[in-house]
């Protein structure tokens, strides 16, 4: 082929050549199917062979007989039946004869002048017995340069042509129709019909057809065998002249540039509508992970919100002790009392009875039942993050077409495995989630944290620190009351001793308050991260494949905008210089 290009030409050749080695290079990263990728390799490489004419039709539509009529010579047999139950490829040879050269396909060499040029394809019908016959005939279709379609006069455009039909066109392929046995229509106005049907029906099938023919093989047979007075009627003229000037060196170079950039231009297209639909499906699961982060913001809020309003509940407890604790000193710290006050022991029990009463016991409740609080909504987080992983794993699935599922290798076979491994995780975690093992840690840190302050010793439980702490207060305000004791005379002391009593009891319990508050604090803050840290963790590996494969495939999907801009660029150049 190079041999007989201008520069030009030549030009035009490197270009697809270039172009579609860098196609076949992104197929390469891509999940194309070994097909697509096969049909790519085979259409560069019979850049280097003489020029594809493939024949196709149904089997009883004469295209054994419209190829020996083409090239003057019975080279392939005929019948009413299925005869062609191969793929015969004619080539130019210097004798007549036929050998297989792979599985259902033969080459048939004969010394025709038109095959020096040309290589002809005999395929099986496109309703063939053998359903391989279909296949063998599909396979070849994207290798061709140029396609003669072959329907029958006597019932043209079949269910199984127009499929076929519909195949060629999505390859791209340059397409004549051929009307074959139209001496078998007797009357002018019944062959105008049917050739009007045939057009309308290709215009509405494929769209633009290059040309549309009436002829009549076997005629065309007989003129080239002595009876040159059927040629005019078989119609063979106009068709073998379009051929002529079609298949010139410039027209023969057009299409067999045509044809690779064709086959190329439908993968292009094929692997932009994979590539969109891919980045769809990312951008769900990039939702997916925006709702869970979500989630988990409103997660902390609320539990900021709702433990806030809890530890209030605790605080009030105290708040009140610190109340009856005033109402205590007001009580008793009075010239009536001083008899009373006298007696420390009795004014201890008192003091216990009233002031400090049920506090640690509802405190020691208060604080279990935050905890328990806090240990089921983690549960619950979890939960809701495992139902919403499945989900978009239920999601996803109703999508795939067929029973066999994704391919290894590809976004959405990777996607189900992380999905699933997620789900898995989630499922553990709630499955193993000891409600009382987590309860029984926050609480003993809760109380470790008030041992912490020194306000109570090491092995008591939360109710029994603030018992101690509040004893601790007690102890403390006794020192003043035996101070009001020892000055009974100094009446106006009393009322000083009170207010100094009750700022005593005050700050001993304002700081009773902050250290058990923060310590509780820490302790939920703590809890939060460590809950938010554990379902950033079981995430993380399905967040970096989002991201990673969205740039990935976007790259992809850029690299392919670009060669189908290429590509086009060279169809249309072919397409104004035919």
């Amino acid at each position: 082929m190079d041999a007989i290009l201008n520069s030009d030409q030549e030009e035009l050749l490197k270009r697809t050549r270039d172009v579609l080695g860098q196609l076949r290079d992104v197929l390469a990263d891509t999940a194309a199917s070994a097909a697509d990728r096969a049909a790519l390799a085979e259409s560069i490489r019979q850049l280097d062979e003489l020029f594809l004419l493939v024949v196709a039709g149904e089997f009883n539509a004469g295209k054994s007989a419209f190829i020996n009529a083409l090239v003057g010579q019975p080279l392939l047999q005929e019948g009413v039946t299925p005869t062609t139950s191969q793929i015969y490829l004619l080539k130019y040879g210097d004798k007549t004869e036929q050998k297989p050269v792979e599985k259902g396909v033969w080459v048939q060499t004969a010394p025709v002048d038109i095959l020096q040029k040309i290589s002809i394809v005999d395929t099986p019908g496109t309703n063939a017995i053998l359903r391989e016959h279909e296949a063998l005939t599909a396979e070849f279709v994207p290798r061709s340069d140029l396609v003669l379609f072959i329907t029958s006069a006597d019932r043209p455009f079949t269910e199984s042509e127009r499929g076929f039909l519909t195949q060629i066109r999505d390859w791209g392929k340059k397409i004549v129709l051929v009307v074959n046995k139209v001496d078998i229509l007797t009357e002018a106005a019944e062959k105008e019909q049917v050739m009007a049907f045939v057009k309308e029906s290709a215009r509405n099938l494929v769209g633009e057809i290059s040309a549309v023919y009436a002829v009549s093989a076997r005629q065309a047979q007989q003129a080239k065998s002595g009876q040159p007075q059927m040629w005019r009627t078989s119609g063979f003229e106009p068709l073998e002249q379009f051929i002529r000037e079609t298949l010139d060196d410039d027209g023969r170079f057009r299409l067999k540039l045509l044809n690779p950039l064709g086959v190329g231009h439908k993968l292009v297209k094929k692997q932009l509508d994979a590539r969109e639909s891919d980045l769809d499906s990312l951008k769900e699961d990039s939702q997916l992970l925006e709702d869970i982060e979500r989630q988990m913001t409103y997660y902390d809020e609320d539990m900021q919100r709702n433990f806030k309003a809890r530890l209030g509940e605790v605080d009030n407890l105290l708040y009140e002790m610190e109340k009856r604790g005033n109402d205590f000193f007001d009580e008793t710290m009075r010239i009536a009392r001083i008899p009373d006050l006298i007696r420390a022991k009795r004014m201890e029990r008192a003091f216990e009875q009233e002031v400090v009463a049920d506090t640690p016991q509802l405190i020691e409740k208060r604080v279990s039942e935050l905890v328990d609080w806090m240990v089921e909504q983690d549960l619950r987080q979890w939960t809701a993050v495992a139902d919403h992983m499945a989900r978009r794993k239920d999601d996803h699935l109703n999508r795939i077409v067929g029973e066999g599922g994704p391919r290894e290798g590809t976004l959405a076979y990777d996607r189900q495995r992380l999905i699933e491994s997620i789900g898995a995780a989630t499922r553990r975690a709630v499955e193993s989630y000891d409600k009382a093992r987590e309860a029984a840690e926050i609480a003993g840190a809760a109380r470790q944290a008030v041992v912490n302050t020194g306000l109570a010793g090491v092995g008591v439980g939360l109710g029994v620190a603030i018992a101690v702490a509040a004893h601790v207060v007690w102890v403390d305000v006794t020192g003043v009351l035996a101070g009001v004791a020892a000055a009974v005379i100094g009446l106006l002391i009393l009322p000083a001793r009170r207010r100094k009593a009750k700022r005593e009891l005050e700050e001993k319990l304002a700081d009773l308050r902050s250290k058990l508050m923060s310590s509780l604090m820490e302790q939920f803050d703590r809890e939060m991260r460590r809950s938010a840290r554990r379902i950033e963790d079981t995430i993380a590996p399905f967040s970096r494949f989002v991201r990673a494969e969205q740039e990935k495939i976007g790259g992809q999907r850029q690299q392919l905008v670009e060669l189908e801009a290429h590509l086009n660029g060279l169809r249309a150049q072919l397409n104004v210089t035919g």
